[in-house]
């Protein structure tokens, strides 16, 4: 077949197959443009999940009468002068518009503040119509229809309408919190209405905006992040390690405003979690860089959703540092949602349910019960009226049903956590004053306006791990020298990376040189790790090396070994302790970051309010 030049419709149609993927993209694309124009108000509608329908309303500058067809043109945009390195705007191709007017049917009626009149122009399946008057507000709105009819073959690949509706609210959300000064409303039949009122630009509206998209509980439970280093600021919040969630879908990131879907950058809080959180749980997180456009390269990805730094390593450095610092400024917090399960756990009328057994060294619920001589809160003598009782006076209240009752003399918590009362500063701490132990594993404490139970074994866990962590980083870590060097052939760009961080590598006690082309000799290894695979180690950290330019591969080795030995000779459960054993552990909780969680990322304590037990009885 001969070289030939292709028709306008098929390079649009072939950009809008790199552009447009499905109705979220035309959604994202049209929603940029009217926050472009200087929107304050954008409104979605859509039918069939978007295939059937999508219209976008905006009240921004409007396009004048004039620049409608070119608007509808490739390469045509306002957006950009003549430095491409230098995009303040979220699109900036003129690709999008033709783009998906080559597959479906799209008509664009606007309106500028200073013209008597709107006009529109349409464009179906790549064919323009003329420009025309037409009636509308100051703004634009633009209406796709029949999205990709133009190109059947490409419907095979959409997902049901539900699964449609919810990629384009994930869209939606995902720009709101990057404009919270912008009124977001998204409806139409097949979903239903979000609406996302205007805060302001300010953090407490930022906080405001991201309370709308990710829950009420969120600000609750965020850390604050404001750091800057050469140039690039960071700024947002993240969660406390205490909440958190199954995938990464809450973890929102932004560029000069741009949201992105950033590998480096999702590596980077993945990295700053990974002394809180187990892998399987992930940080809720929203973060905003800002740098100078110069550096950051926006136009790597046709629908911008990846960006390239100039310098990756400064950014990874960045973000993670950032979030260490903000997690340990942070204090000893415990989630909210916590206390909200234990409350409604002790509603009445609570589902009972069984624990799924021992784990991680901690006793079962049903073994802890039969020490104590518990029997369940569905047979407890706390709750009479759930012991048989049948209506008819033959249960419940029966003479010998009484029995359950005597249970002896009871004495108050504070007696058996010590014959002292606690101080009076001891209330006033963040964990308060230790009052008892129950079930021989779980600490409960008093401040002046809350109870706290802490698990005495997770605790401690932490404690060890902080501590023989920060021994072991605190000067080089012992190596022990090989009888015979490991020789490691690798790609020359790799041996060479390895010969760069030689130093680094030998403070964690890995000793590597050059060993020819292509190749470094191992000469020592670290001693906490015993026998290794040097050769699988060695290739783990040239990838991680070419991946982030660091070698946290290592250094997260020799932590899995501190967090095991943490595990093993921590406090355990069963243990008895005593008043002041049980108060010391508390202080040192709130004296160590990131106490919040063990080493498997779950909550060490649960707090309890005051007016939440008050709520319990009824008394609020």
């Amino acid at each position: 077949m001969p070289i030939r030049q292709l028709s306008e419709t098929m390079i649009n149609q072939i950009a809008a197959g790199e552009v447009i993927e499905r109705p979220a993209s035309v959604v994202k694309e049209l929603v940029e443009n009217a926050l472009d124009a200087g929107a304050t108000r954008v409104e979605i509608v859509t039918a069939g999940g978007g295939l059937n329908l999508i219209r976008v309303t905006d009240d921004g500058y409007g396009i004048p009468e004039k620049e409608l067809a070119l608007a509808i043109a490739r390469h045509c945009t306002s957006k950009l002068a003549d430095n491409i390195h230098d995009i303040r705007s979220l699109g900036f191709r003129g690709e999008a518009l033709p783009s998906i007017g080559s597959v479906a049917r799209l008509s664009i009626r606007s309106r500028t503040a200073a013209g008597d009149s709107a006009a529109e122009i349409g464009i179906e399946g790549g064919r323009v119509s003329a420009v025309k008057p037409a009636a509308a507000n100051r703004g634009t709105t633009v209406e796709v229809r029949d999205l990709f009819f133009a190109t059947p073959a490409r419907l095979k690949f959409m997902k049901g309408e539900r699964a449609e509706s919810s990629a384009t609210s994930d869209v939606v959300k995902r720009i709101a919190i990057a404009f919270p000064a912008v009124r977001f409303t998204l409806a139409g039949s097949d979903r239903p209405t979000l609406e996302l009122p205007a805060t302001d630009n300010t953090p407490e509206g930022r906080l405001s905006r991201e309370a709308q998209v990710m829950g009420a509980d969120f600000p609750d439970n965020a850390i604050a992040i404001d750091a800057m280093r050469d140039g690039v600021h960071l700024a947002g919040h993240v969660s406390i390690p205490s909440f958190s969630r199954a995938n990464a879908l809450q973890q929102y990131a932004y560029v000069n405003g741009r949201p992105v879907r950033d590998k480096l950058i999702a590596g980077a809080i993945r990295g700053a979690f990974a002394d809180v959180l187990p892998r399987d749980r992930h940080a809720v997180t929203v973060l905003f860089l800002t740098l100078d456009p110069a550096i950051v390269d926006v136009n790597v990805h046709p629908a911008k959703a990846d960006v390239r730094f100039r310098d990756p390593g400064l950014v990874r450095g960045l973000i993670v540092g950032a979030v260490r610092e903000a997690l340990a400024d942070a204090g000893i917090r415990a989630a909210t949602t916590a206390a909200a399960g234990l409350m409604a756990a002790f509603r009445p009328g609570a589902a009972s349910y069984a624990h799924p057994g021992p784990a991680n060294g901690h006793r079962s619920y049903e073994a802890a019960s039969r020490a104590s001589g518990f029997t369940g809160f569905d047979r407890s003598p706390q709750r009479p009226l759930d012991m048989g009782f049948d209506g008819a006076g033959n249960g419940g209240f029966r003479e010998n049903d009484q029995v359950a009752f005597d249970t002896g003399p009871l004495h108050s918590a504070d007696a058996r956590a010590g014959l002292n009362e606690a101080a009076e500063t001891l209330l006033g701490t963040a964990l308060g004053a230790a009052r008892a132990q129950v079930h021989e594993n779980y600490i409960v404490a008093q401040t002046r306006d809350s109870l706290v139970i802490v698990d005495q074994h997770a605790a401690h866990e932490r404690l060890v791990y902080e501590a023989l962590k920060n021994a072991l980083h605190s000067r080089a870590v012992p190596s022990q020298m090989l009888l015979l060097p490991e020789i490691v052939d690798l790609p020359e760009e790799d041996a060479e990376r390895l010969a760069v961080h030689s130093a680094t590598l030998a403070r964690f006690g890995l000793g590597i040189e050059r060993f020819g082309p292509g190749a470094v000799a191992v000469r020592e290894t670290p001693s906490m790790l015993g026998e290794t695979n040097v050769q699988q180690l060695v290739r783990d950290l040239a990838d991680e090396i070419a991946d982030n330019d660091t070698v946290e591969t290592l250094r997260g080795r020799l932590d899995r070994i501190a967090a095991t030995m943490a595990c093993h000779g921590s406090v355990r459960s069963g243990r008895l302790l005593k008043a002041e054993e049980m108060n010391a552990l508390l202080r040192q909780m709130e004296a160590t970051p990131g106490s919040g969680t063990c080493n498997h990322g779950r909550p060490t304590y649960i707090e309890l309010k005051l007016a939440d037990i008050e709520r319990l009885f009824g008394r609020r």
